[in-house]
């Protein structure tokens, strides 16, 4: 992994090793009063605003050790637009053609943030704005088909096992900044690459964290239900992720969209901290997880991304 631990006072030779290294923040108007202390980790401080800088790094450098990727070679992947975006920063810098299959059902923010970065884009139309399990296929069948005619790298981000090692060290940042105390570890799951990433690095450290998977209450799979359709961006595929593995989590949280977008603006308010749709569903989770734990316990999550790149999606709510 290319994330620097240089102090901020050192130059860093290029962007890529801004990756990581980032802030973990108390909430003090949220957190329940006789409940856990909460903490989130500041993903925004990463160079496009997300954690997924993480995983993107972690993916194209493991193809380039393992003789996949290399000068002249070019990219594909599906997103529905941080990975894409993190990806478009990373071959940006690399040099490396990106070619993203992505949708109408993400935020226009992060589609213009992945042409500005240089990266093609093919649209794939969705259900009325709407994230659901067929758009989902659709978007990996052309990502496919794609790297098929051309011969592009396709990092198939639902499958490639690389992007675990960019959460280890996210994991290893925690335990360092927590001084060793953590009793919950909370994350909404897109792929499941970073809860079981992180949680693979705090597990290392101490068995009994437990592990929290948080998903939208509209498309419950994780929990045995039926895929639907919804809007938080980046999670709830609408099927069982393929990096997804039994034992995982210690238990799984469901909830709504309206919820996790009411508590995104509630974050802003409340604490100053501007975070996507995501954020507020794993906020959401992190204090059911608060009450149950007690004011002796310390609950970590992860704010995700900058809400920033939802601007438009919140206008209808403000």
């Amino acid at each position: 992994m290319a994330t620097s631990s240089a102090s901020q006072t050192e130059v860093r030779p290029h962007i890529l090793a801004c990756i990581g290294n980032t802030s973990l923040v108390a909430l003090r108007h949220i957190a329940p009063k006789n409940g856990a202390r909460v903490l989130l980790k500041m993903e925004s401080e990463n160079p496009t605003g997300s954690m997924k800088d993480r995983m993107a790094l972690a993916m194209i450098e493991g193809a380039e050790r393992e003789g996949k990727l290399g000068p002249g070679g070019a990219v594909v992947e599906y997103t529905g637009g941080s990975t894409g975006v993190s990806l478009s920063l990373i071959c940006a810098v690399k040099g490396y053609p990106l070619h993203i299959v992505t949708s109408d059902a993400f935020s226009k923010e992060k589609l213009d943030h992945m042409k500005i970065l240089g990266a093609t884009l093919q649209i794939i139309p969705s259900d009325g704005g709407k994230m659901t399990g067929k758009l989902t296929r659709d978007m990996i069948e052309a990502a496919r088909v794609v790297a098929e005619r051309t011969g592009a790298f396709w990092t198939d981000q639902f499958r490639n096992q690389n992007q675990a090692s960019g959460y280890h060290a996210m994991a290893e940042e925690i335990w360092q900044q927590t001084g060793g105390h953590v009793d919950a570890f909370v994350q909404m799951v897109g792929t499941s690459g970073s809860i079981r990433g992180t949680s693979e690095g705090l597990r290392q450290k101490n068995a009994k964290v437990r592990i929290v998977a948080v998903e939208p209450s509209e498309s419950p799979v994780l929990s045995g239900g039926e895929p639907g359709g919804h809007k938080i961006d980046g999670v709830g595929a609408g099927f069982i992720p393929p990096l997804w593995r039994e034992g995982l989590a210690d238990q799984i949280e469901q909830v709504s969209t309206d919820d996790a977008i009411a508590m995104a603006l509630r974050l802003a308010r409340e604490e100053g901290i501007f975070g996507g749709s995501s954020t507020g569903g794993n906020v959401v989770a992190a204090l059911r997880m608060a009450e149950q734990l007690g004011p002796a316990a310390t609950v970590v999550t992860v704010m995700v991304d900058s809400g920033t790149k939802y601007l438009k999606n919140y206008g209808a709510r403000l």
